[in-house]
């Protein structure tokens, strides 16, 4: 019944912006937190969308906000797609990459041949994001795509997280050349299952705990995995859109941050609509939210008891859409 969180999994495929780190900035209490749970054998392999870093420099940016990690427990979506690559196309095979450094090494490690033009007759273009790709390498790429090369996307992030606000992620740039081409591409990055089963055969895990922030890729590809999730409130997702999440993007277990790993984890008790956990309450009642203490101010408790509360109205046919105004001024604390 104490058992810690943590205990129930042999390790844990993190995610890194929003879970370890906010760009260049760390995510108060989380270095701790992992070297705890590895102190416990919770083993920590690293999944990530970012195709642009090698998975050496990703390991570095880890090691200098103080969390240890090697080259060996990075998972990116650049690997991802080099090894479906590897699995499609013979070695030294010709690859137009539209990218930048870390999907490059990934498909050079490989044995592929790297090119830059449609006349290289490429039999496949994989694309993922870098701050260098523009019009003449999007434009280059679909003039393989339309000749009949193999279109391949290392993710479909809309949108990249940066300091000043959400910039263009890959699948932006990817929906250019979907749209001069008609043509869609493979996927290989979160939300995609098979990326979390490769992440964890990476890492040597046979009972994963993914960890992320995000429901539409953390979560969504983990749930259809058919591995645990772990939803933490330091990235991207708030509160309030947890409470009203669909089925298939809803988190095995909710958190605040990674502190969670090693706390016995209690999970509130459904009567009658009413969810109830040490002391606290929350119940659906005619669309009407209720709760038993103040949502601009909740303790982890109360979040766990709104959010199984709303679930279950959701589930029973309470339209989400009126739900979300009364969850506007939800605010998790810490205790």
């Amino acid at each position: 019944m104490n058992d810690k969180l943590r205990e129930k999994y042999d390790g844990g495929i993190f995610d890194l912006d929003g879970v370890c780190y906010r760009g260049a900035e760390v995510i108060a209490g989380a270095p701790e937190a992992i070297a705890e749970a590895e102190a416990g054998g919770f083993s920590a392999i690293y999944l990530t969308n970012n195709a642009s870093r090698p998975a050496s420099d990703v390991a570095a940016h880890l090691r200098e906000l103080g969390i240890s990690a090697e080259p060996e427990a990075i998972y990116t979506s650049a690997r991802a797609a080099a090894e479906l690559a590897e699995e499609r196309f013979a070695e030294g095979s010709k690859i137009l990459v539209i990218g930048g450094k870390g999907l490059r090494e990934e498909l050079s490690q490989r044995g592929f041949e790297l090119v830059e033009r449609r006349e290289d007759e490429p039999a496949a273009v994989i694309q993922g994001w870098d701050a260098t790709v523009g019009w003449a390498e999007l434009s280059e790429g679909a003039l393989a795509i339309r000749d009949g090369a193999i279109f391949i996307a290392t993710n479909l992030d809309a949108t990249l997280p940066q300091e000043r606000g959400f910039m263009l992620g890959n699948g932006s740039l990817v929906k250019a050349v979907e749209h001069a081409t008609g043509v869609s591409p493979v996927a290989t990055g979160k939300p995609t299952p098979q990326v979390f089963r490769r992440a964890a055969e990476a890492g040597g895990l046979e009972r994963p705990l993914a960890i992320g922030d995000r429901l539409d890729t953390d979560v969504a590809g983990s749930v259809e995995a058919g591995i645990d999730c772990l939803h933490v409130l330091t990235g991207v997702t708030t509160a309030a859109e947890v409470a009203v999440a669909r089925p298939g993007q809803r988190p095995t277990y909710l958190a605040i941050d990674l502190s969670a790993l090693s706390e016995p984890y209690q999970r509130p008790r459904l009567n009658g609509g009413r969810a109830e956990l040490a002391g606290q309450w929350a119940k659906v009642s005619g669309g009407t939210l209720e709760t038993s203490g103040d949502r601009t101010h909740a303790d982890v408790a109360l979040y766990r008891c709104i959010v199984a509360a709303c679930w279950e109205a959701i589930d029973a046919g309470t339209h989400a859409q009126q739900l979300a105004p009364q969850l506007a001024d939800l605010n998790v604390v810490g205790s």
